[in-house]
């Protein structure tokens, strides 16, 4: 059997890359809004397809010195898909797929959320997509005065747009043709950073909230106080809204985050992806390192037409397209109950908020 220092050169290759691994996921298990932990949410698959080689390799170079690490490494990797697994094929569903033609087109819209990415000027290609998916309920992120005056021949179609064009990377526009009750922006935690909160209905009269959602994300030198009070003060609002809610938007958070895990057990929500795979989103032109960034969470009273991740069209996020139907009668009976929210996610809310407030 080979010693390690037999085997010099795949050695160092490997330790390094083992404690990566090591590091990476216990890091992640610490509930801390610190930038430097909370980033290592983020690139769940790639630590574990990196577990996963560092295993091959102690086991083809027979390294017996390497056994302790072969331990801890596949510890670390088990963590990392006991995150992802639900967003593997492996999970239940949570949320019906059905056919058009088994539900009321009356209460049937198309819903559109997309990050244009602010110094992207490649306009003619953002709106041709538009021009081609023409969705019902539009949701752009990042825009501002230059997007706002390229949109505005296409926003022109919709009855109501509500925007706040920023140069700050967190304007954003929101349009919709269905009948709005209400819509308008709502400053979350951050005087800078909006949000959209509508009241809708749909053709057939049925009414239902959207909350559009556009957090700071972690990065050297911002924590994700400010993101996770905005995600926790979303999702209360959920919880206390009496229509069914269609969050969207990019929220700079993955899907199997300990923060949006909350956000779907406090708002009520169930996730179109579980079960069916991750929709990554982000970053566009890096497929292999793609995490999905961009969402749709839904209340129970929805189902899926369909739910598509769409072409990149020079942004650095790639858009996502929803096709849903409100079916208060038949939702309930397809989906999966949403997991409820019990006193310590509660209390963990609060507290985030009131941390937060006290940071401010």
């Amino acid at each position: 059997m080979t010693s390690f220092s037999d085997m010099s050169i795949a050695g160092w290759i490997i330790l390094p890359v083992a404690m990566l691994v090591i590091i990476a996921s216990a890091l992640s298990a610490v509930e801390s809004p610190r930038w430097w932990i909370r980033v290592w949410d983020f690139p769940r698959i790639q630590i574990l397809t990196l577990g996963v080689a560092v295993g091959a390799a102690v086991l083809t170079f027979a390294m017996p010195n390497h056994w302790p690490t072969l331990i801890l490494v596949g510890i670390a990797a088990l963590w990392q898909f006991y995150r992802i697994f639900p967003y593997t094929f492996m999970a239940r569903n949570e949320v019906a797929f059905v056919k058009p033609e088994t539900v009321a087109a009356a209460d049937s819209f198309s819903a559109l959320t997309f990050n244009v990415l602010q110094h992207n000027r490649n306009y003619d290609r953002t709106l041709a997509l538009l021009v081609q998916e023409d969705p019902d309920i539009l949701l752009l992120l990042e825009t501002d005065s230059g997007w706002a005056d390229a949109l505005a021949p296409f926003l022109a179609a919709y009855p109501t747009v509500v925007a706040a064009p920023l140069d700050n990377t967190y304007g954003l526009i929101f349009a919709t043709r269905l009948e709005s009750v209400e819509a308008g922006l709502h400053y979350l935690t951050e005087p800078d950073t909006p949000s959209i909160r509508a009241q809708l209905a749909t053709p057939g009269g049925t009414r239902f909230r959207v909350i559009g959602l556009h957090p700071r994300p972690p990065a050297p030198g911002q924590d994700t106080d400010a993101r996770d009070a905005e995600i926790a003060i979303a999702a209360r609002h959920a919880a206390e809204a009496p229509q069914p809610t269609l969050s969207i938007g990019d929220f700079n958070d993955v899907a199997w985050s300990h923060t949006s895990q909350m956000f779907k057990r406090i708002g009520g929500y169930l996730d179109p992806r579980v079960g069916r795979g991750r929709y990554p989103t982000f970053p566009a032109s890096w497929p292999m390192l793609r995490w999905p960034l961009d969402h749709v969470f839904l209340s129970p009273e929805f189902v899926v037409i369909s739910m598509r991740v769409l072409r990149n069209v020079g942004s650095d996020h790639l858009p996502v397209s929803v096709r849903l139907c409100l079916a208060p009668q038949i939702a309930p009976v397809v989906n999966e109950e949403p997991v409820a929210a019990d006193a310590e996610d509660f209390a963990e809310s609060r507290e985030i908020i009131e941390d937060y407030k006290a940071g401010d």
